[in-house]
């Protein structure tokens, strides 16, 4: 490729990225990539105050940690009270079952004044124990890596894709303004790949700043000894390899649902095959599960994400335990699998023709 086939394409990329960040049908991108940030700075605003909270309580309430520990279910109310004393807050109703009877039901809440346990009560025996333990970085960095791996690569940057890339061209069509690109004496492939780059910088700007968000939020209630305490450990999960990830989602997606949308005349379609495929994919076979995007992405990631323990039995049996791939092996198979399909949208965009007619 020449100097003058290279300034051609810095030319469509200033022509299309302003059109691509502020483009009227992609404004709701942003909602999909702000919404984690709202949720973890939402958390990191609550969890220090639950913690002031807990504190004060325990200027007048508290109970040492290892009596709450030593209270099983099935202990009587009576003998809760005798071991703990009386709690911070506390609770009885009754609950009417069948048969006429009722059942007497209620809680205690305790405090060390840092964990807060809540004994639920049936019949005045210890039914159900729940405990909330200060909120530490490897916690954290579980919760960052789940949202990571479930929200932000299968529904944010995918559809942040399908809504920027598409677009490219078929947006063009819709505005019937196509034909004035067609008219300039550049070859087709050099405006598919100008278009390309500014769908591509313009979802990695997006998203890359999203994950940042996301992970100055998270760790904003933390202290800065107990946040450089953990990252001293080269082992620890960092930042780059999710925006290294989030590059790679951007550009996986992006040559797909370019290629979309010069195929297409309702990229949709092909869109919801793709997002079916990708969410499937963690229920596929070994060999199946090789066949999506998003293994490959998923293998990439620092951190496994949390289990789901509110998952159906169910779906967990039909959970297929693949090993992850390995990073040069992900790399590899990502970025080939991109250039093809750029190769042939290249090929394909040669053989365009515009009827507005039926478009």
């Amino acid at each position: 490729m020449n100097t003058s086939q290279w300034a051609q394409i810095l030319a469509i990329v200033r022509l299309e990225i302003w059109k691509t960040f502020f483009s009227r049908r992609g404004l709701w991108i942003y909602l999909f990539a702000l919404a984690p940030v709202l949720l973890f700075t939402a958390n990191s605003v609550y969890a220090p105050r639950e913690q002031a909270r807990l504190a004060r309580i325990a200027e007048t309430h508290q109970v040492a940690l290892t009596n709450l520990v030593a209270i099983t279910r099935g202990m009587s109310n009576s003998v809760v009270l005798e071991q703990l004393g009386e709690p911070y807050q506390r609770r009885n109703w009754n609950h009417p079952v069948e048969g006429g009877r009722v059942n007497e039901r209620g809680f205690y809440r305790y405090t060390d004044g840092r964990s807060d346990f809540t004994f639920h009560f049936n019949n005045g025996r210890v039914r159900e124990i729940e405990r909330s333990d200060p909120e530490t970085v490897p916690q954290q960095l579980l919760i960052f890596a789940t949202i990571f791996r479930f929200y932000f690569l299968r529904l944010a940057v995918f559809f942040g894709c399908v809504g920027i890339f598409t677009n490219l061209f078929r947006g063009e069509m819709l505005d019937k303004s196509l034909h004035f690109y067609l008219l300039t004496p550049v070859r087709r492939e050099i405006r598919l790949a100008g278009k390309y780059l500014a769908g591509l910088l313009a979802t990695i700007v997006i998203f890359t700043a999203s994950a940042t968000l996301q992970w100055m939020a998270m760790l904003w209630q933390f202290n800065h000894d107990e946040v450089a305490g953990y990252f001293s450990d080269p082992t620890a999960a960092h930042l780059l390899p999710y925006l290294g990830v989030t590059v790679l989602a951007c550009a996986t997606y992006g040559s797909v649902f370019l290629c979309a949308g010069l195929l297409f005349r309702n990229p949709i379609v092909p869109a919801t095959i793709i997002l079916l495929w990708e969410s499937a994919n963690l229920f596929l076979p070994a060999a199946l599960q090789k066949m999506g995007l998003i293994y490959y992405l998923q293998s990439l990631c620092p951190l496994a994400a949390a289990p789901d323990n509110s998952m159906p039995v169910p779906l967990t049996l039909l959970i297929s335990s693949t090993p992850s791939a390995s990073v040069p092996m992900a790399l590899v198979v990502l970025i080939l699998f991109t250039l093809a399909v750029l190769v042939y949208s290249g090929v394909r965009s040669k053989r365009l023709e515009i009827n507005y007619s039926t478009d």
